[in-house]
């Protein structure tokens, strides 16, 4: 007989799935916002799910992230990828994280966009082509979506 675990957990057994009402987590930054992506990674609950995405100059600049155990970190050096494909031309602070973000989104939000919560933050071009992605393309809400302020993304521009 197996021993099962009676321990609540936002409405669930520990020992069950639940997939009824699976809220996913996607986060992208580069190097230069690295303190508040550590900062917002802590405040994840510990059943989250999702996706992470650092993009960094080169493949020194890798580091470890805590995560909780369902999220998966991507790191993305820029000095291993390619600007536009047949550009010729190296990638752009921002671009490899968009086209990361992008990617994603594109294949894991085909079914209920609004539950998600996304957090971008880096290199402005990134932040709103991943933005605009996200919004323009798929319908994601500009609700679940937070950006730096300054960039004043999501509001009448």
């Amino acid at each position: 007989m197996t021993r099962q675990t009676r321990s609540d957990h936002t409405g669930h057994r520990a020992n069950e799935a639940n997939h009824k009402h699976r809220v996913q987590f996607l986060i992208a930054g580069d190097e230069t916002v690295l303190p508040e992506l550590e900062a917002m990674l802590t405040t994840l609950p510990l059943c989250a799910t999702g996706r992470v995405f650092v993009e960094v100059g080169s493949a020194d600049d890798i580091g470890t992230l805590q995560v909780p155990p369902r999220m998966t970190v991507t790191w993305l050096p820029r000095s291993d990828r390619s600007g536009a494909p047949g550009s010729g031309r190296s990638c752009a602070p921002g671009e490899a994280a968009s086209r990361a973000v992008r990617a994603w989104a594109g294949e894991m939000l085909c079914e209920n966009p609004e539950e998600i919560h996304v957090w971008l933050g880096g290199h402005y071009r990134g932040v709103s082509e991943a933005h605009d992605y996200l919004t323009a393309d798929l319908g994601v809400s500009e609700d679940v979506i937070q950006t730096p302020p300054v960039y004043r993304l999501g509001v009448s521009r």
